[in-house]
């Protein structure tokens, strides 16, 4: 499980293309030293696998089903990433619950600047409009935020400095894909209220 706040931003230091799937190497001086064969790192939201580690590298194996649900497929060589290691259980929850299981991707449709912030638009799929609740919690390439607003087929974000400066949505351009996470609660909350029998509507 992650909570969003993102410790590092990487990079991707090479991709290997393998049968239906890939192998990254992430360099992250803050989070690779550390980290053991087996543990997760979120990277842009996603939850990887450390399969070896070599200095400030660490290597994970991504297959193909999370190359297609999430905008990892289009990552290259020198691409900067948003890097999270697995909460512990005796550290503060700072953003929200994350657990890394992209739910879909969504494109930065437009941003606005202003004084001391920055509003962004990105686009919602259609599927996951209902998870999404004006001042709710959404994960962005793994960054937990705020919804500032929503309107049909999209929702807007206020970008603090911090969050411009220490992760990639301080970069991301009108076109560029970004990882969505929805709030897991509304989904069991979601299931939970179903009648039964039935699945969840989709």
């Amino acid at each position: 499980m992650f909570t969003g706040i993102v410790e590092e931003l990487g990079e991707i230091a090479a991709v290997e293309a393998l049968p239906d799937a890939a192998r990254f190497s992430v360099r992250g001086p803050a989070v690779a030293p550390g980290a053991r064969h087996g543990e997760s790192i979120s990277v842009n939201g996603v939850c990887l696998t450390v399969v070896a580690v070599e200095g400030e590298t660490f290597t994970a194996d991504v297959m193909k089903e999370t190359l297609d649900r999430s905008s990892l497929g289009a990552l290259t060589p020198g691409d900067p990433v948003n890097l999270e290691r697995a909460v512990r259980a005796d550290q503060r929850l700072g953003g929200h619950i994350v657990q890394g299981h992209v739910d879909g991707t969504g494109v930065v449709l437009a941003r606005e600047p202003a004084e001391h912030w920055e509003i962004v638009r990105v686009s919602l799929p259609a599927e996951l409009d209902r998870y999404v609740v004006e001042k709710g919690s959404i994960a962005v390439d793994g960054v937990s935020l705020t919804v500032a607003a929503v309107e049909p087929g999209a929702f807007a974000v206020s970008l603090i400095p911090t969050t411009l400066g220490l992760t990639t949505l301080g970069t991301k351009k009108p076109g560029d894909p970004v990882n969505l996470e929805v709030d897991v609660i509304a989904k069991y909350v979601e299931k939970l209220l179903a009648p039964r029998g039935q699945g969840v509507a989709s």
